[in-house]
């Protein structure tokens, strides 16, 4: 050691780094720097007499967290507001343990889809019944489940995974919608107790209206205008009966009936 030095001397001596070198130095760009200089993350060094910046130690070894909290993944809003490395690998951590629950899930999914041929965009879970659904039945469940709470989606898969298909089922849904008259009650008889039994057994299906978020009138009002968009006036009035029928209202069919005399062509005269 050179005592006879001066103390100027020897703070001449200190290490420093320019930007380029303090950036070579920590395996990252001069832009970088200047980055986390803006984002508050690494303080402005003092500058020589020529202006040129000097980074110390200090300087380096903060650089050098940065950059390796950064190559974890890290985002540099967290590193900024929590500080300490520790702090912000346990943030990241429990972000990644749910991403990773996230993907699992979705990876789940798609196998199902994939094995079950299912279209991608009905809700999860009901890739297992949707051979079992028409396009039109697909389309439904779809709104219904963005309009009803998770349970009542849940009953309404648990329904379809249960009840096998009739064949009152099929004919409904290749019922034209110039069905004849005589077609359209006996469907409508036939349904009846069908609906019936499953609002017994699946009692959140009876007044799915209590369980919509936004509200019985706008869950009502969403699911009428799917309905008549979805399925054509002869599949419709065949619901129509199947509910007065269930519920007994035998003034309001028999007021269908004479609805429907009225709306026959009057006789050709010759």
């Amino acid at each position: 050691m050179d005592i006879g030095r001066s103390p100027i001397d020897r703070e001449e001596q200190i290490m420093a780094w320019s930007t380029s070198q303090l950036a070579d130095l920590a395996g990252t760009t001069i832009k970088a720097v200047r980055h986390y200089h803006k984002f508050g993350l690494l303080d402005e060094p003092e500058r020589r007499t020529n202006g040129y910046k000097q980074y110390q130690v200090a300087h380096l070894l903060r650089l050098l967290q940065i950059t390796r909290l950064v190559e974890l993944g890290v985002p540099l809003a967290q590193i900024a507001s929590l500080g300490r490395a520790d702090e912000a690998i346990r943030v990241l951590d429990a972000e990644l343990e749910a991403t990773v629950g996230r993907l699992q899930r979705i990876r789940g999914e798609l196998a199902l889809i994939l094995r079950h041929r299912a279209p991608a965009e009905l809700p999860a879970g009901f890739s297992e019944v949707a051979g079992e659904l028409s396009d039109a039945d697909r389309s439904l469940v779809m709104i219904y489940s963005r309009v009803f709470d998770e349970s009542t989606t849940n009953e309404l898969k648990r329904m379809i995974q249960n009840e096998p298909r009739t064949g009152a089922d099929d004919e409904f849904q290749k019922l034209s919608a110039d069905a004849d008259r005589a077609t359209r009650r006996r469907l409508g008889e036939l349904l009846a107790p069908v609906i019936n039994r499953s609002h017994e057994e699946y009692p959140l299906l009876r007044d799915p209206g209590s369980k919509a978020p936004r509200g019985a009138a706008f869950a009502e009002n969403t699911m009428v205008a799917a309905l008549r968009d979805l399925y054509n006036p002869a599949q419709l009035e065949v619901m129509y009966r199947a509910h007065l029928i269930n519920t007994g209202a035998t003034e309001q069919l028999n007021a269908l009936e004479t609805a429907l005399d009225a709306a026959l062509p009057a006789p050709r005269e010759d």
